[in-house]
């Protein structure tokens, strides 16, 4: 069951990272919908995806072994892309912060709700829950978990399709009510799955995808 040949076997913990990861957007989405923030609430929060995450770190790890032995490197020996990378997203986001500055693209959706709950409190929650934790969980579930399950193949169609079911599901993890911002999720997603590919480190599209967040609640 914990070998890369048992395809029922990734199934089953597909599904349950996927229910993990469910249960921290749902208790995320319960705190949205009660702000101001109540410590109770935070407390909840803090406790489940705490908890989702070591898990998924923990099974990350140990399932490196059986999936993919020996690819484990230090993402900072990437120094010139991790530079590159990071002007990329940046400049990315602040072009589509600017066009929805003059109305030419739409808000995302937790722009909207931030903007009708604007409290230093609430703000960095929104920084810490949709801006980081969420990001992690993600990179774990639709890149390091889905690679190692589905796209452990080394060849140039593997990888392709790989990028693009990583985007696909990035899209559709980061809802949008805008074809455009699902485009624009798709391409983010997409360049997080490229960049774990390139590096074999999950680290990286970790880091990307959380710069991506941050500069994204930093210029609504």
């Amino acid at each position: 069951m914990n070998t890369p040949a048992s395809r029922e076997g990734n199934l089953i913990r597909y599904i349950v990272y996927f229910i993990c990861y469910l249960m921290t957007a749902g208790v995320i989405k319960l705190v949205i919908e009660n702000l101001p923030i109540h410590i109770w609430n935070f407390i909840l929060f803090a406790t489940i995806s705490l908890m989702v995450l070591l898990f998924f770190i923990y099974r990350f790890n140990r399932e490196q072994r059986f999936f993919a032995p020996g690819l484990a490197r230090s993402w900072i020996s990437n120094f010139a892309l991790i530079i590159g990378m990071t002007l990329l997203i940046t400049v990315f986001r602040i072009s589509i912060s600017w066009l929805q500055s003059y109305n030419h693209l739409q808000l995302y959706g937790l722009q909207t709700t931030y903007l009708h709950h604007e409290r230093v409190a609430n703000y960095w929650f929104f920084v810490i829950a949709l801006g980081i934790v969420l990001p992690i969980l993600q990179e774990f579930l639709i890149t390091g978990f889905l690679f190692n399950y589905a796209f452990r193949r080394d060849n140039v169609p593997t990888a392709i399709w790989g990028i693009i079911t990583s985007g696909i599901l990035f899209s559709l993890l980061n809802w949008q009510n805008s074809a455009t911002l699902l485009l624009i999720n798709f391409f983010f997603g997409a360049i997080f799955a490229w960049s774990y590919l390139y590096t074999q480190t999950l680290w990286m599209p970790i880091y990307l995808s959380v710069l991506n967040g941050v500069l994204l609640l930093i210029m609504t």
